[in-house]
């Protein structure tokens, strides 16, 4: 027992987390459900908010500015005996490999400043002093107020007389007496730090290209890091009077046509500077994830299309992974996780196909499918896509989760790069699936609301998605079916869901890391960019210049680490306002946006809400005009049901005289029809039946080849009839139409010629395990429910029915030949003791519900008959047991490579057929039920007494059934509740005949005053998905019950609850047909409800 509990708590555990997450998505949904404008408008916020500031992140980028080359800080070291800097690679630093950095160095940032004039020398009066006001500025210039009062005076680094270390212009002139001769004179007098600060300095003409600022920080911890970096973003966006203007906030000067010209030459020079630099194998690399993310995007409209959204859903789940974008960069940087522009451009293909659309896909396909099992106008939306969510939610948390902690492993690792990459991914990944069940539940539900305001109005948008699909030509169909994810199986409950797309992406996701971690290929790998060069004589001096500082310095005998950054440019404001759009149209734009920009101080930010002002407009505009449309379609359906009746016949006449004068008025020669049979839709019925009779065309694909499946099944009714004896069948009353004949192609029957209404009443309701369950039943056998009904009423005056689950397995019982009895045995004690657990491993490897739990061997000459016993989850499990079976044998047969395998079903399962072992052994569900039924009760509800029923009880169904040699038949009827329980569930009605093994006992308790019954059934065989389930009748009784489809937690939960019910309900029956025997009611009951007075009119059961 205690060997037991651990695993027990830990699965309780697992459990409980499972449900706790379910729950916490179930609500998500149902509240974005509910509420959809209202949560689309908290996101839409939101992503404003994220847009925003990392717009504002985004215009210090060279992507955004008129640089092009994208440079990279630069690491220098020098230790205590050194003259001069060395130069550390960025990857080796990063990876914690600083064996020769002592970690008592002097930490320190080195901040630069370069200044262009466009028009003119930089040695110039004007230019000097706009720098020299410029370098004043920024010197005085503080951080926001909450960091507090602090400038670069606070945050440099000190020589030992506390002065700050710059090489700045302020050093060689005076903006007071400043003149053209001065300035000769001062670069003349400081030629070394003129040569520091003037780029391309040429002292004969007193010529230079740019101005060079330098400044050191203080970076000793990565508190001042950060206050370096806030210094570094205030003097990007400085407002300098109009004198110099910084390229990183150029997007105020020029117009937005120009910043969007600026901002695309760049992005084209900077891809071709990078296929330049790259390897070959990294250029493949990233043009195959272009490629993969392009095949991505066309596979999710092409998928959306297919369930009749022919953009918008796409579109919203391409803005869903934009928004999840940026919330991933938002954290990403609050996380202090540089992502640089190059890494982001290589990442991005691979982000796009990682994260994928396909849970999207996967919950829209859901969504479509239980939105059509009844017209949108008699549905709840938000209850239909609440159940949607429910049956895919953890399905999709698993997947989710599986792919974050791979991930998650990957930013582990010390590449510098990948490191980023994965860590982007995994919160990316995050944030798609929370926005994914509030923001995009939201976008469905909309999405519904329009189709039912449609359909309310009469909209007509199915029959012209059909004419659609069914005219598209043969490359069109080839294209789609290429990029769509969907399957042509009809057993949309059975099938699993995706699990051959989910792993693969897993594994690329896990070989795209080991390709990283190996260094198969180099792709984001930051630091392979091009650096800041240190040997320059710019930046060669400043550097010089500082370390003979520091050695001067009290703090002389540490070693010195400095980072050099980039340059931030600013050039002298032009004269000149040149611009590539014509003033007539440029002129009303600027004061358009000017206006706007009043309100809002970034230009970029009033378009975007001009943009989602006009949006909003024009869906409030729609969604005005529908709801406006005047319901003159839908008059006709209002009045009585007469009209209503004709309405409907005459559709069916002008669709039948319309089929009949395709041919022209005559029937067309074989050869004709023949020719026609690639357009079935040019051939009346009764060419398509003359096609059939000549051996032209198979009448068991008539669905497949016509298109449309009422049609087949009326032409097959048509064939089969004048092929009969009593030809009756095609005028008969079998009903035909309006019928879901696509629910059952393929999955359900073959050779269809119609349907056969069975009426379904209730029972009850019981009172089951607390829960009060009305019990669904189709029968045709009077009286048969209504005595289900009084067994009911009398267990529930008793506290109503309790039941368990003894035992949950399926079987099979393949027979196996050996050439002799030696062999035979051998196999015998291989499965029984050394091979148990190869044979369990096969056998589970086919399924990820199907469990094997028990093998029972046994043997007849050299036949060896193995029975299977495994778990099935929600299914009955025939079809997964067998497929399991199968390769288990496989490997059995490796092992006795003289087996033979006979029959993959040898009866001693045994399915559809008495037999004892079933009654032993157990097969599917076993079950016992029971309950207390007080004396009072039975006398006043029942009719009888306690003793009576005891007594009627042992002599029937315990003598009586041991007398005619009965095996498990030791019950009233327990056949007849059930299989009408199986028939209004969809299950397999067969399957009675072993599932309706039942004991009954009842004996008398509390001194003989009260009953107590109860009734043992080891052999249910039952299924909540697979089979009958997926006709919406059944569906929808099993929706009743509240066990439709798999569990969303528990598999199998589903269908054991089921299978308690079907015992209850048994009980029921057994209780009330014996009370009735006991008081000799029952010939009088069946004689009084259980007859007609009067002959049955002719006709159908069906009113049209």
């Amino acid at each position: 027992m205690a060997s037991v509990l651990p695993k027990h708590s830990g699965t309780s555990a697992f459990r409980s987390v499972s449900a706790v997450f379910g729950k916490g998505i179930h609500r998500a949904a149902k509240l974005s459900s509910r509420n959809p404008i209202e949560m689309i408008a908290g996101i839409l916020i939101l992503s404003s908010f994220s847009y925003f500031y990392l717009f504002n992140l985004a215009r210090t980028s060279d992507i955004f500015s008129g640089t092009v080359t994208r440079l990279y800080p630069t690491l220098v070291y020098a230790d205590t005996h050194s003259n001069q800097f060395e130069q550390l690679t960025r990857n080796d630093f990063t990876l914690n490999n600083q064996h020769h950095v002592s970690p008592d160095a002097i930490k320190i940032q080195l901040k630069q400043i370069s200044i262009t004039d466009q028009e003119r020398n930089v040695i110039d009066k004007d230019t000097i002093a706009s720098i020299l006001k410029f370098s004043n500025s920024i010197q005085h210039t503080l951080l926001d107020d909450h960091v507090g009062p602090l400038g670069y005076h606070s945050l440099c680094f000190k020589d030992a007389q506390g002065q700050c270390f710059s090489s700045s212009i302020d050093n060689m002139f005076d903006l007071d007496s400043l003149d053209t001769d001065d300035l000769r004179k001062s670069i003349n007098q400081y030629p070394k730090l003129a040569q520091t600060i003037f780029a391309d300095l040429d002292l004969n003409a007193s010529t230079a290209s740019s101005v060079l600022l330098s400044f050191a920080f203080n970076a000793s911890t990565a508190y001042r890091q950060e206050l370096s970096y806030l210094w570094e973003q205030k003097i990007s966006t400085l407002s300098t009077g109009g004198d110099l203007v910084s390229l990183s906030n150029n997007g105020n000067q020029e117009d937005v046509f120009t910043w969007m010209f600026i901002i695309t030459r760049n992005i084209v020079i900077r891809i071709k500077e990078l296929i330049e630099m790259a390897d070959n194998i990294d250029i493949i690399v990233i043009l195959a994830g272009y490629v993969m993310m392009l095949t991505t995007f066309v596979s999710l409209y092409m998928n959306m299309r297919s369930m009749g959204s022919r953009y918008t859903l796409a579109t919203a789940v391409m803005v869903n992974g934009f928004f999840s974008f940026m919330f991933a960069l938002l954290t990403v940087n609050a996380l202090g996780v540089d992502v640089y522009p190059v890494v982001l451009a290589e990442a991005i293909p691979f982000l796009a196909v990682t994260i994928g659309f396909e849970r999207h896909f996967k919950l829209t396909k859901r969504v479509f499918e239980y939105s059509k099992e009844t017209p949108l106008t008699r549905q709840e939306i938000r209850k239909t896509i609440v159940r949607a969510v429910d049956s895919v939610a953890l399905p999709i948390a698993r997947d989710c989760i599986m792919e974050i902690t791979v991930l998650a492993l990957g930013a582990k690792s010390g590449i510098s790069g990948l490191r980023e990459f994965c860590l982007l991914s995994a919160i990316l990944l995050a944030y798609d699936f929370i926005i994914m069940f509030t923001w995009y539940i939201a976008v469905l539900a909309l999405k519904l609301e329009l189709l039912r305001i449609r359909e309310i109005n009469g909209a007509t948008a199915a029959k012209g998605a059909q004419k659609t699909t069914t005219g598209a030509g043969y490359v069109r169909r080839t294209v789609v079916k290429a990029f769509s994810d969907t399957t042509t199986s009809n057993n949309n409950d059975v099938k699993h869901d995706e699990p051959m797309i989910g792993r693969v992406k897993l594994l690329m996701i896990v070989g795209f890391v080991a390709m990283q971690l190996f260094k198969v290929c180099t792709t984001f790998q930051a630091s392979s960019g091009p650096q800041v060069s240190v040997v320059e004589p710019t930046v060669n001096n400043v550097l010089q210049k500082l370390l003979d500082q520091h050695h001067a310095s009290s703090s002389g005998h540490l070693p010195l680490l400095v980072e050099v950054f980039p340059p931030l440019p600013f050039h002298v404001a032009s004269s000149l306002n040149q611009s590539i759009i014509p003033e007539s149209i440029r002129k009303p734009l600027d004061y358009l946006l000017d206006t706007y920009a009043v309100y809002i101080q970034h230009p970029v930010i009033s378009k975007w809400i001009t943009l989602a002002l006009f949006v909003s407009l024009f869906l409030n505009t729609y969604l005005f005009k529908v709801a406006r449309q005047p319901a003159t379609k839908v008059a006709p359906v209002i009045p009585t049901p007469a009209p209503v009746a004709l309405v409907v016949q005459h559709k069916k006449h002008e669709k039948k005289h319309h089929r009949s004068v395709q041919g022209g008025g005559a029937m067309r020669t074989l050869e004709e029809c023949i020719g026609l049979i690639q357009t079935p839709d040019a051939l009346s019925d009764e060419e398509v039946i003359l096609l059939v009779q000549k051996g032209k065309m198979a009448s068991y694909a008539l669905e497949k080849v016509l298109g449309d499946l009422e049609r087949a099944v009326s032409v097959r009714r048509a064939l089969i009839s004048r092929a009969s004896i009593t030809q009756t069948l095609e005028t008969s009353l079998l009903p035909l139409h309006n019928y879901h004949y696509d629910k059952v192609m393929g999955a359900c029957c073959e050779n269809v010629i119609g349907y056969m209404p069975i009426p379904v009443g209730v029972a009850g309701p019981m009172n089951i395990d607390g829960d009060m369950i009305h019990i669904p039943m189709a029968t045709t056998e009077g009286c048969l429910i209504a005595s289900a009904a009084r067994g009911c009423k009398a267990i529930n005056a008793g506290g109503g029915a309790t039941t368990i689950i003894t035992a949950d397995g399926m079987t099979r019982g393949p027979c196996v030949e050996f050439p002799s009895i030696i062999g035979a045995a051998a196999c015998k004690k291989f499965v029984e003791e050394d091979g148990i657990d190869i044979i369990k491993e096969a056998f589970n490897s086919t399924s990820r519900f199907a469990r094997l739990r028990k093998l029972k061997v046994a043997i007849a000459g050299k036949l060896v008959f193995i029975r299977f016993s495994t778990t099935t989850g929600d299914a009955m499990g025939m079809n997964m047991i067998s497929k399991g079976c199968e390769k288990a044998l496989s490997v059995l047969s490796e092992r006795f490579p003289e087996m033979e395998i006979i029959s993959l079903s040898g009866n001693y399962c045994t399915d559809k057929k008495p037999a004892a072992i079933n009654w032993i052994e157990g097969r599917g569900k076993s079950v016992v039920s029971e309950a207390v039924i007080p004396g009072s009760v039975v006398e006043k509800v029942l009719k009888t007494t306690v003793d009576a029923l005891v007594e009627l009880n042992i002599s029937k169904n315990l003598i009586g059934s041991a007398m005619a040699g009965s095996v498990g038949g030791f019950n009233a009827h327990a056949a007849n509740i059930l299989t009408a329980v199986y028939l209004a569930t969809g299950q397999d009605p067969a399957q009675n005949v072993e599932s309706s093994n039942c004991i009954t006992l009842m004996k008398a308790i509390n001194n003989g005053q009260d009953l107590h019954i109860s009734c043992s059934m080891p052999s249910i065989e039952v299924g909540t998905i697979g089979g009958g389930t997926i006709l919406p009748p059944q569906q929808s009784m099993l929706d009743m019950l509240g066990v439709r489809g798999p569990h969303p937690t528990e598999p199998g939960k589903n269908a054991q609850r089921l299978a308690r019910i079907i015992c209850a309900s048994v009980m029921a029956g057994e209780l009330s047909l014996c009370a009735a025997l006991a008081a000799g009611h029952l010939v009088k009951a069946h004689m009084a409800h259980n007859r007609v007075a009067a002959p049955p009119v002719p006709g159908t059961c069906i009113k049209s």
